[in-house]
């Protein structure tokens, strides 16, 4: 794999730190400023709709430009908006610097993603992707547990500083080892609306269906699992960076299998993976007042969940090889649907006063909609590719 594939995995971490580490910091976040849990998880699914709305429309303002200046002005916006919602006090600025924040991170993955497939031959999209998806699971084994860790020391604002200070040096790399490129003249290439044409495809749109279901499943369970370590596994607070730390570790086992299987052998992954992810869930809510249990499923579910999710991915930049702008923004846009999704429900089931076992019943159901789309995925076509 090229190394500049590995310079904008290094972006990816800094930004997925930032997207996931809340998960570890909504119960200090609602104490300091005067909101409830379900309503500082509203942060996360900010994140998640400024990534829906975010993807498509930052990766057509990039399209005319080169990717290295897009990427580096996406960075910098990220850099700068966490500085400002590490000062703020108020919970409407924390709010829209989330989303402006994942604005800049869906335009950098998108064309990321983007840049990533076109660095390899066309048939190792699968090993790509899993490299630059791997920043994200690294963000899960060390920048969320660390960033849980420094919250709990030092106050949830250290951790937003932690991810300005990450930025820096990944947006020097950027400048100085990722190819340049020229800008693409205009007329070059198929058209937005061509681009755009591509969603027409059914198996495209059921493949990018089931990705918003397993992460909304995902998003549903990862985001209150510090409440669900301390209130019903009943682990000290001071254990749940370890508990995102072993979710992390099983993510990255996850991304790194799956990517290594992607291109040869989807549906496979797809079927057992999806079965298997189901049966975790509902083994998780079932056991979760019981810590050996809890420690033993975070990571598998982990694995399994960034295993299915990638793969996914994958699929979706093969089923849209023909709109090289949008491939990326249509993947991250439904990986997003998901993560806006998923806390969304899960908020609700909290509110509705069924306890922080609801979530991961909630996630049990997202996965339990699944199989409908994916008999349709298995009957699209070979086993090699969806089409």
């Amino acid at each position: 794999m090229p190394f500049a594939l590995y310079l904008l995995a290094l972006a990816v971490f800094a930004q997925s730190t930032s997207e996931f580490m809340l998960s570890g910091l909504l119960p200090d976040i609602a104490r300091d400023l005067g909101v409830s849990v379900p309503a500082a998880g509203t942060l996360t699914s900010a994140f998640a709709l400024g990534m829906i709305a975010g993807a498509p429309l930052m990766a057509l303002l990039g399209r005319r430009r080169p990717r290295r200046q897009a990427l580096l002005v996406f960075l910098s916006v990220f850099l700068l908006v966490h500085v400002v919602g590490a000062l703020t006090d108020d919970f409407g600025v924390l709010l829209a610097t989330r989303v402006l924040a994942a604005l800049a991170h869906a335009g950098f993955l998108a064309i990321g993603l983007t840049a990533a497939t076109g660095m390899v031959a066309p048939d190792a999209k699968g090993r790509a992707t899993s490299v630059l998806l791997g920043g994200t699971t690294l963000a899960c084994v060390v920048g969320v547990p660390a960033g849980a860790g420094l919250g709990h020391l030092f106050g949830w604002r250290s951790a937003f500083w932690a991810v300005a200070l990450l930025s820096a040096p990944a947006l020097a790399a950027i400048a100085r080892s990722v190819p340049g490129d020229r800008a693409e003249p205009a007329g070059a290439g198929p058209g937005v609306r061509a681009e755009l044409r591509v969603l027409r495809r059914p198996r495209l749109l059921v493949t990018l269906a089931l990705a918003a279901l397993v992460n909304g499943a995902t998003f549903c369970t990862f985001t209150y699992l510090a409440p669900l370590a301390t209130e019903v596994t009943g682990l000290r607070a001071a254990w749940v960076p370890g508990v995102l730390a072993l979710f992390g570790v099983g993510a990255f086992a996850g991304v790194t299998w799956a990517g290594r299987l992607a291109d040869r052998r989807p549906l496979p992954v797809l079927a057992a993976g999806g079965a298997a992810l189901l049966i975790g869930w509902l083994l998780l809510a079932l056991g979760a007042g019981n810590a050996a249990a809890t420690v033993l499923l975070v990571p598998v579910l982990g694995a399994l969940a960034f295993g299915v999710g990638s793969t996914l991915i994958t699929r979706v930049l093969y089923e849209a090889v023909d709109a090289p702008s949008l491939a990326g923004a249509f993947a991250t846009s439904a990986l997003n649907v998901g993560a806006a999704l998923g806390p969304v429900l899960g908020g609700a089931a909290l509110d509705g006063g069924l306890g922080y076992r609801a979530p991961v019943w909630v996630s049990a159901l997202l996965v339990g909609a699944a199989p409908a789309a994916l008999g349709f995925v298995r009957r699209g076509g070979r086993e090699r590719q969806v089409a």
